[in-house]
């Protein structure tokens, strides 16, 4: 026994060490935070102390990525939110500093930093995540993300052509239509027609799409479609622009977000060429639900990095405030908030940087689609998690906060706008319960039960 404990000692000191390197780094880099937990847990760290998957090359990002959000977009965040709008200008600026294109192949006009991988894509969302506005965000930096991936694995070298560089550039807006009144979750369900007119040059589309995410300024619309019968066999995907005759847009008046830019679409009669199709006609379910994993990695990161804001900003102000002759971080209770608020997050933290590992790891070997199936399930459960943990800490710390949080305005405002916005990414996706059923079916926890199996018991 004591041999096994002087062996570890020298482990043990050579962490803390390492530790207090990172503390002391963190406190001698203005831009970011010397408290504990407020940032990823390497961020500071030297280079002998991180992992593997984290190089100088990423450091260089995280600071390229955080100088432009801590310059350009924090100091006027809360002004564009309150005017339920972001100036277009920032797009473009956004380009120019090699921030907008970072994360698309520079042969479409991207402006990927060298060696590109899920870790830098992990870095560029958390940064970005730190102005704490979620309809900013996805307004401006996140919603072709999710719309434009469909067109460059599956579309024609005309669409291509048509959208990519624009969107990348930052001059077009596009956005993702899949949503509907009566089917969210339910993709399966969607009743929104594409029928072939009988010269076969164009599509007939009629139907109602809703929860546009940056719909309003939405020049193209990667859109869900039904061509044949009921089911995942009939959904086709369509690139339908917005000034087609036919196509009308209203904004609607959402809880949170309120810079997202939001619409309810209405598609009357309106004809889309046959050569909009993306993919194959019938065969669009699959591209849905492969992009939705990063729609949900994007989620899951942008909760845990808004839970982690909270945090932030539950400590700062448990630190200055004073109530019953003390600072509130003088109290027990305040503490163990603190540390509950904590231990969720960092460990979200790993758990979304396993997931990474495993992003990579598919790229290495080649798996592609068959790992993205794998995927859904994990991404779907760790979903579930960080919204929880982010709900959860935008209570804590409002109650540390306490009226001050209840104001859009002085020290309380942004975990009031927070956890304004709480609802949104519990549902935005994919809901819990659709999580937690997709985590156990996609993961083989369940077999389907013995209608399934054909039991006649």
């Amino acid at each position: 026994a004591s041999r096994r404990v002087h062996c570890t000692r020298p482990k043990a000191m050579a962490a803390a060490a390492a530790e207090a390197a990172g503390a002391a780094a963190r406190r001698a880099n203005p831009r970011l935070s010397a408290n504990p937990w407020c940032e990823p847990w390497w961020y500071g760290a030297p280079e002998a102390a991180r992992a593997h998957y984290y190089t100088e090359a990423h450091v260089a990002f995280r600071d390229k990525v955080r100088a432009f959000v801590d310059d350009k977009v924090i100091p006027f965040v809360d002004e564009w939110d309150e005017a339920g709008d972001v100036p277009e200008s920032l797009r473009r600026e956004a380009y120019a500093a090699g921030i907008y294109g970072a994360t698309w192949p520079a042969e479409h006009g991207g402006t990927p930093p060298p060696g590109f991988d899920a870790f830098h894509d992990l870095i560029w969302v958390d940064e970005l995540a730190r102005c704490g506005a979620g309809g900013v965000l996805w307004s401006v930096f996140f919603s072709f993300g999710i719309s434009l991936p469909p067109v460059l694995a599956q579309g024609s070298q005309r669409l291509k052509e048509m959208c990519a560089r624009p969107v990348i550039s930052g001059e077009k807006v596009m956005s993702l239509a899949v949503s509907e009144p009566w089917a969210g979750s339910d993709v399966a369900g969607l009743r929104t027609t594409a029928e072939l007119t009988p010269c076969g040059k164009y599509y007939k589309v009629n139907g109602e799409k809703k929860w546009i995410t940056s719909g309003i300024k939405a020049s193209f619309f990667t859109t869900a479609v039904r061509t044949a019968g009921a089911g995942i066999g009939g959904v086709s995907l369509l690139l339908i622009t917005a000034d087609t005759p036919g196509v009308s847009v209203r904004r609607m008046k959402t809880q949170g977000w309120l810079a997202s830019n939001t619409a309810y679409i209405v598609f009357n009669d309106v004809r889309v060429p046959a050569s909009n199709m993306i993919g194959a006609e019938n065969q669009g379910f699959l591209p849905i639900m492969l992009q939705f994993n990063h729609e949900r990695l994007v989620g899951c990161v942008t909760s845990n990095r808004f839970a982690r804001t909270c945090l932030s900003e539950g400590i700062t102000y448990a630190q200055q405030r004073r109530t019953f002759g003390q600072r509130l971080i003088d109290h027990q209770l305040i503490r163990h908030k603190i540390t509950e608020m904590a231990r969720m997050v960092e460990a979200n933290q790993a758990w979304i940087e396993q997931v990474c590992y495993e992003m990579n790891r598919s790229r290495i070997t080649g798996e592609g689609d068959a790992m993205g199936l794998k995927m859904g399930g994990k991404l779907a459960l760790l979903k579930v998690q960080t919204t929880k943990t982010y709900e959860f800490c935008a209570r804590e710390a409002s109650q540390i906060m306490g009226g001050a949080s209840y104001l859009r305005e002085g020290k309380g405002r942004v975990v009031e706008r927070l956890y304004r916005e709480v609802r949104v990414n519990a549902i935005g996706g994919g809901s819990e319960e659709v999580m937690g059923e997709l985590a156990i079916r996609g993961l083989g926890v369940w077999d389907g039960g013995d209608k399934k199996r054909g039991s006649k018991e």
